[in-house]
């Protein structure tokens, strides 16, 4: 902890850097991807401060719309839709993922029950021809395509894509080796940016 909290003191003794995010924020893209420590979004695109609209959750776990019972995650994703404007969403899922690894294998999370609530919202679970790869790379690729399905279903979401203001990006991330797929319908394969 103590080299984060070093940097952290020596990180406001530039603020010519930053006196700029102060006016407000638009960023272009909104980055879904797991809350997984490995995975740093800013890292993997070079994106600096105020460039990406980051939600982070368990698995990248996009919830289904409901007005009913609102989350954050919905509301995180309406509002870089319709406030900030975002034209592209990625979802970006990543390999060795502990979540989607848990759900290919079954994996009982009776002593984590908000895990196992949490990850219900999944929708379809993952399958894997190897459920024992550490990778579960078939898994997160078939779940970063269920996740991007389940955006369409956003009213926001819909409306932007039906008027082309918006568009949709699935990724892999490999953790091992720091190589990122992007999903083309063309081939339905992740090829390599």
């Amino acid at each position: 902890m103590q080299p984060l909290i070093d940097n952290a003191r020596t990180f406001g003794q530039r603020p010519e850097e930053f006196a700029r995010l102060a006016d407000g924020q638009s960023p272009q893209v909104l980055f879904i991807t797991c809350s997984d420590s490995r995975v740093v979004p800013a890292l993997i695109t070079g994106a600096r401060p105020g460039e990406l609209f980051e939600l982070r959750t368990a698995g990248n776990i996009v919830p289904a719309y409901s007005t009913e019972h609102p989350c954050g995650e919905t509301a995180t994703i309406e509002y870089a839709v319709e406030v900030l404007g975002v034209q592209d969403i990625v979802v970006c899922g990543h390999s060795h993922c502990g979540a989607i690894g848990a759900l290919v294998r079954g994996d009982d999370l009776g002593t984590v029950p908000a895990v196992r609530d949490w990850l219900a919202h999944a929708a379809d679970s993952p399958s894997a021809e190897d459920p024992a790869d550490p990778t579960v790379a078939e898994a997160v690729q078939q779940h970063v395509l269920t996740q991007l399905l389940r955006l369409r279903s956003y009213p926001c979401v819909e409306r932007r894509l039906a008027d082309g203001r918006l568009r949709l990006r699935g990724w892999y991330y490999e953790v091992h080796t720091g190589g990122v797929r992007e999903h083309r319908a063309a081939t339905d394969a992740f090829e390599s940016l």
